[in-house]
Protein backbone atom coordinates (compact mmCIF):
# COMPACT_ATOMS: atom_id res chain seq x y z
CA UNK A 1 0.00 0.00 0.00
CA UNK A 2 1.89 3.17 -1.13
CA UNK A 3 0.85 6.30 1.26
CA UNK A 4 0.29 8.58 -0.74
CA UNK A 5 -3.98 8.26 -2.13
CA UNK A 6 -3.98 11.42 -3.69
CA UNK A 7 -7.55 11.40 -2.53
CA UNK A 8 -6.60 15.15 -0.83
CA UNK A 9 -5.42 17.03 -3.71
CA UNK A 10 -8.10 18.97 -4.06
CA UNK A 11 -7.94 20.52 -0.11
CA UNK A 12 -10.26 17.86 1.18
CA UNK A 13 -9.81 14.69 3.55
CA UNK A 14 -12.19 11.80 4.32
CA UNK A 15 -13.04 11.42 8.04
CA UNK A 16 -13.83 8.38 10.02
CA UNK A 17 -17.09 7.15 8.73
CA UNK A 18 -16.49 8.76 5.30
CA UNK A 19 -17.49 11.95 5.05
CA UNK A 20 -15.28 14.12 2.95
CA UNK A 21 -14.69 18.05 4.29
CA UNK A 22 -12.25 20.56 4.03
CA UNK A 23 -8.39 20.44 5.53
CA UNK A 24 -9.43 24.05 6.80
CA UNK A 25 -12.49 22.93 8.83
CA UNK A 26 -12.21 22.88 12.42
CA UNK A 27 -12.32 19.29 13.15
CA UNK A 28 -9.12 18.53 10.81
CA UNK A 29 -7.60 21.69 12.23
CA UNK A 30 -8.32 20.11 15.47
CA UNK A 31 -6.70 16.99 15.47
CA UNK A 32 -3.59 18.31 13.60
CA UNK A 33 -3.18 20.69 16.23
CA UNK A 34 -3.35 17.06 18.45
CA UNK A 35 -1.19 15.00 16.00
CA UNK A 36 1.33 18.31 16.05
CA UNK A 37 1.25 17.74 20.48
CA UNK A 38 2.06 14.13 19.92
CA UNK A 39 4.93 15.23 17.42
CA UNK A 40 6.58 17.96 20.07
CA UNK A 41 6.10 15.08 22.97
CA UNK A 42 7.87 12.67 21.18
CA UNK A 43 10.91 15.92 20.93
CA UNK A 44 10.68 15.88 24.15
CA UNK A 45 11.21 12.89 25.35
CA UNK A 46 14.20 13.09 23.64
CA UNK A 47 15.72 15.48 25.86
CA UNK A 48 14.55 13.18 29.27
CA UNK A 49 16.39 10.48 30.95
CA UNK A 50 14.13 9.81 33.24
CA UNK A 51 12.77 6.42 33.00
CA UNK A 52 9.41 7.07 34.88
CA UNK A 53 8.63 10.11 32.96
CA UNK A 54 9.38 8.71 29.41
CA UNK A 55 6.85 5.45 30.27
CA UNK A 56 4.28 8.55 31.46
CA UNK A 57 5.19 10.36 28.24
CA UNK A 58 4.56 7.10 25.84
CA UNK A 59 1.20 6.44 27.81
CA UNK A 60 -0.01 9.98 26.71
CA UNK A 61 1.02 9.83 23.10
CA UNK A 62 -1.19 6.87 23.22
CA UNK A 63 -3.67 8.64 24.66
CA UNK A 64 -3.26 11.38 22.18
CA UNK A 65 -3.94 9.11 19.48
CA UNK A 66 -7.32 7.70 21.10
CA UNK A 67 -8.14 11.56 21.44
CA UNK A 68 -7.24 12.24 17.84
CA UNK A 69 -9.25 9.23 16.60
CA UNK A 70 -12.46 10.62 18.37
CA UNK A 71 -11.99 14.24 17.15
CA UNK A 72 -11.49 12.83 13.90
CA UNK A 73 -15.02 11.62 14.24
CA UNK A 74 -18.36 13.07 13.59
CA UNK A 75 -20.36 12.52 16.82
CA UNK A 76 -23.26 11.38 14.09
CA UNK A 77 -20.78 8.53 13.25
CA UNK A 78 -19.35 7.92 16.29
CA UNK A 79 -22.04 5.83 18.59
CA UNK A 80 -23.61 2.64 16.68
CA UNK A 81 -27.29 1.78 16.75
CA UNK A 82 -26.85 0.05 19.99
CA UNK A 83 -25.10 2.58 22.09
CA UNK A 84 -21.79 1.32 21.43
CA UNK A 85 -18.78 3.27 20.10
CA UNK A 86 -17.79 2.82 16.93
CA UNK A 87 -14.37 3.39 18.04
CA UNK A 88 -12.69 0.69 20.56
CA UNK A 89 -11.11 3.00 22.85
CA UNK A 90 -11.77 6.50 24.26
CA UNK A 91 -11.17 8.98 26.79
CA UNK A 92 -12.18 8.74 30.00
CA UNK A 93 -12.18 10.08 33.71
CA UNK A 94 -9.71 7.73 34.22
CA UNK A 95 -6.68 9.28 31.80
CA UNK A 96 -8.01 12.50 33.36
CA UNK A 97 -7.18 11.43 37.00
CA UNK A 98 -4.39 9.37 35.83
CA UNK A 99 -2.53 13.11 34.73
CA UNK A 100 -3.90 14.55 38.05
CA UNK A 101 -1.84 11.86 40.36
CA UNK A 102 1.30 11.93 38.32
CA UNK A 103 0.83 16.00 38.93
CA UNK A 104 -0.07 15.92 42.57
CA UNK A 105 3.24 13.38 43.20
CA UNK A 106 5.40 16.21 41.33
CA UNK A 107 3.93 19.00 43.23
CA UNK A 108 5.30 17.57 46.69
CA UNK A 109 9.00 18.05 45.42
CA UNK A 110 8.70 21.62 43.87
CA UNK A 111 8.62 24.93 45.23
CA UNK A 112 5.04 26.67 45.61
CA UNK A 113 4.72 29.26 42.99
CA UNK A 114 5.20 32.74 43.51
CA UNK A 115 5.56 34.44 40.09
CA UNK A 116 4.89 33.19 36.65
CA UNK A 117 7.46 30.89 35.12
CA UNK A 118 9.51 32.17 31.88
CA UNK A 119 9.62 28.88 29.34
CA UNK A 120 13.50 27.69 29.61
CA UNK A 121 15.16 25.64 32.28
CA UNK A 122 17.28 23.77 29.75
CA UNK A 123 16.41 21.66 26.63
CA UNK A 124 14.18 19.09 28.09
CA UNK A 125 12.05 21.68 29.81
CA UNK A 126 11.93 24.02 27.40
CA UNK A 127 10.57 21.34 24.55
CA UNK A 128 7.78 20.50 27.87
CA UNK A 129 7.04 23.96 27.79
CA UNK A 130 6.49 23.53 23.88
CA UNK A 131 4.51 21.43 24.52
CA UNK A 132 1.88 23.12 26.87
CA UNK A 133 1.38 25.89 24.07
CA UNK A 134 0.53 23.29 21.83
CA UNK A 135 -1.66 21.70 23.99
CA UNK A 136 -3.76 24.56 24.99
CA UNK A 137 -3.96 25.35 21.03
CA UNK A 138 -5.28 21.85 20.69
CA UNK A 139 -7.99 22.44 23.80
CA UNK A 140 -8.84 25.97 22.15
CA UNK A 141 -9.07 23.57 18.54
CA UNK A 142 -11.74 21.38 20.56
CA UNK A 143 -13.42 24.33 22.05
CA UNK A 144 -13.64 25.82 18.55
CA UNK A 145 -15.38 23.03 17.16
CA UNK A 146 -17.37 22.23 20.09
CA UNK A 147 -19.63 24.91 19.49
CA UNK A 148 -20.67 24.45 15.94
CA UNK A 149 -20.29 19.76 16.05
CA UNK A 150 -20.53 18.15 19.50
CA UNK A 151 -17.45 16.92 21.25
CA UNK A 152 -17.34 14.65 24.43
CA UNK A 153 -16.61 16.82 27.61
CA UNK A 154 -13.82 14.24 28.26
CA UNK A 155 -11.58 15.41 25.24
CA UNK A 156 -11.96 19.20 26.19
CA UNK A 157 -11.18 18.32 29.78
CA UNK A 158 -8.27 15.90 29.14
CA UNK A 159 -6.38 18.45 27.02
CA UNK A 160 -6.75 20.76 29.30
CA UNK A 161 -5.44 18.58 32.66
CA UNK A 162 -2.96 17.32 30.13
CA UNK A 163 -1.20 21.28 29.68
CA UNK A 164 -1.21 21.24 33.64
CA UNK A 165 0.45 18.28 33.63
CA UNK A 166 3.22 19.24 30.66
CA UNK A 167 3.79 22.60 32.65
CA UNK A 168 4.11 20.45 36.57
CA UNK A 169 6.65 18.16 34.42
CA UNK A 170 8.49 21.02 32.89
CA UNK A 171 9.18 22.50 36.66
CA UNK A 172 9.81 19.01 37.94
CA UNK A 173 12.75 18.55 34.94
CA UNK A 174 14.27 21.68 35.29
CA UNK A 175 14.58 20.54 38.76
CA UNK A 176 15.82 17.38 38.61
CA UNK A 177 18.24 18.73 35.75
CA UNK A 178 19.87 21.14 38.19
CA UNK A 179 18.52 23.92 35.74
CA UNK A 180 17.37 27.57 37.18
CA UNK A 181 13.94 28.70 36.58
CA UNK A 182 13.39 32.30 35.47
CA UNK A 183 10.31 33.53 36.96
CA UNK A 184 8.21 37.07 35.40
CA UNK A 185 8.35 39.66 38.49
CA UNK A 186 7.03 42.82 36.86
CA UNK A 187 9.19 44.27 39.69
CA UNK A 188 12.65 43.14 38.23
CA UNK A 189 11.55 43.91 34.32
CA UNK A 190 14.27 42.23 32.42
CA UNK A 191 17.04 42.81 35.11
Amino acid sequence: MKIYTKTGDKGDTALYGGTRVSKASARVDSYGNIDELNSFIGLAKSEINDEKVLAQLKKIQFDLFTVGSESATPADKLILANGKSRLSLMISDREIEELEQWMDEYETDLEPLQYFILPGGGKSATALHVCRTVCRRAERGLVLLNETEEIRAELIKYLNRLSDYLFMLARYISKISGEQEEFWNPSERGQ
